[in-house]
C-alpha cells in the first residue's frame, strides 16, 4: 500500500504540464460547451480518486480523530449540520449524500482549493457523481453516472455528453476550522475516515501546493498578479457580475461584519480572522452561495470580476 501511495503522490505532482487528455479518461465529449484543448488529465484515471457513495457520520462530541485546527466545509440543511473535513476530502473530492429525502454532493478540488455543494438533482432526475481524473482550468471534472457527462465543478454546468449545458444548484457552505464549526453548530455530525478505503487521513498529499505560486496546470486566463496566485479569496456571483473579496482586503478591512452593495442590492460579508473564514448573507440573515478558493481559480474561470478594496 505504502508504494501505492508513493505511486499517487508521483502522479499528483510530477505529471508534465504538457501531457494532454488524448483518451480523455474514456469519456464521450460530445456536445462539447468548452474547447477541446483546455481539458487536460489530471493523472488518475477515472475513479482513480474515488468518490465517496455511502458516506459514514460520527456525532461531532465524539469525533476523537478530529483536530481543533482541522479546516472543513460545514453544511446545514433541515435544520441539521454536516461538517465535511478536508483532509479527508483531499483523498475522495466528492461525497454523494442526503439529509432527509434531499440528495446533494459534497466537492472539493484540492488544486484550486474549491469546496462546493450541490443538490443531486437536475430535471427531476437524482444523479451520482464520480471523479473523472480530467481537468478544466485546474479544476477537478466530475461525472455523472447516469450519464456519463462530464461537469465543471466551479462552473455548476456540464461541459459535455447528454447535459450539456445544464447547471447544478449550488447550495451553501462554509469553510472554516473544527472548532468554530462545532462551537456554532454542537450537534453536527462529522464524515467519518471510516469511508471504505485505506487512506491516511492524517497525511496531506498536497502539502505545500498552497504556499507555492507554480500552477501544476494552465488555465485559459492568468490572474493578475495583485494578488498572490494562491492568495484565498471569496466569490460570489451575482445575477449578472462576479465579485472576488481576497482574505487580505478583509483582513485590511478589519470589520467582522460589514455591508457591500452590488447589483444593487445590500448584502453582509462576515470575517473570522481567526479561522480565517468568511461567509455572506442577505439583509435576512440567510446564506448567499459563494465559494471560497485560490485567487487564480476565481480568475480562471471570471477575468471580469469584480474585487473588494479595502478603503
Amino acid at each position: 500500500m505504502k508504494l501505492l501511495l508513493i505511486l499517487f503522490y508521483g502522479l499528483i505532482f510530477t505529471l508534465p504540464l504538457s501531457v494532454h487528455s488524448a483518451s480523455l479518461n474514456g469519456f464521450n465529449l460530445d456536445r462539447l460547451i468548452v474547447p477541446a484543448e483546455q481539458i487536460l488529465s489530471g493523472g488518475p484515471g477515472k475513479d482513480g480518486i474515488p468518490a465517496i457513495l455511502n458516506p459514514r457520520f460520527v456525532e461531532g462530541n465524539k469525533a476523537d480523530f478530529m483536530k481543533s485546527h482541522d479546516v472543513i466545509l460545514g453544511l446545514t440543511m433541515d435544520g441539521q449540520s454536516r461538517a465535511y473535513p478536508i483532509k479527508i476530502l483531499n483523498w475522495h473530492e466528492i461525497v454523494n449524500d442526503k439529509i432527509d429525502n434531499r440528495k446533494f454532493i459534497v466537492t472539493y478540488c484540492p488544486l484550486c482549493g474549491s469546496g462546493m455543494a450541490f443538490l443531486a438533482k437536475v430535471d427531476n432526475r437524482n444523479l451520482t457523481f464520480g471523479v473523472s481524473g480530467l481537468l478544466y482550468n485546474s479544476d477537478v471534472l466530475l461525472y455523472d453516472h447516469q450519464s456519463e457527462s462530464l461537469w465543471s465543478q466551479i462552473r455548476g454546468q456540464a461541459i459535455s455528453g447528454k447535459a450539456a449545458g445544464q447547471t447544478l444548484t449550488q447550495y451553501p457552505l462554509t469553510l472554516t476550522r473544527w472548532q468554530q464549526w462545532i462551537s456554532d453548530h454542537p450537534q453536527t455530525l462529522v464524515l467519518s475516515e471510516r469511508t471504505g478505503y485505506y487512506r491516511n487521513y492524517s497525511q496531506d498529499p498536497y502539502a505545500g501546493y498552497s504556499r507555492s505560486p507554480r500552477l501544476f496546470f494552465p488555465v485559459a486566463n492568468k490572474a493578475p498578479s495583485s494578488y498572490p496566485t494562491k492568495e484565498t479569496v471569496l466569490g460570489y456571483k451575482g445575477k449578472k457580475k462576479q465579485i472576488a473579496f481576497p482574505l487580505s482586503e478583509l483582513r485590511k478591512n478589519a470589520q467582522e461584519t460589514f455591508s457591500y452593495e452590488f447589483e444593487g442590492e445590500m448584502l453582509n460579508i462576515h470575517w473570522d480572522q481567526q479561522n480565517q473564514s468568511a461567509t455572506m448573507t442577505d439583509q435576512n440573515g440567510v446564506l448567499r452561495n459563494t465559494t471560497m478558493l485560490y485567487w487564480f481559480a476565481w480568475y480562471a474561470f471570471y477575468p471580469e470580476t469584480e474585487v473588494f478594496k479595502a478603503k
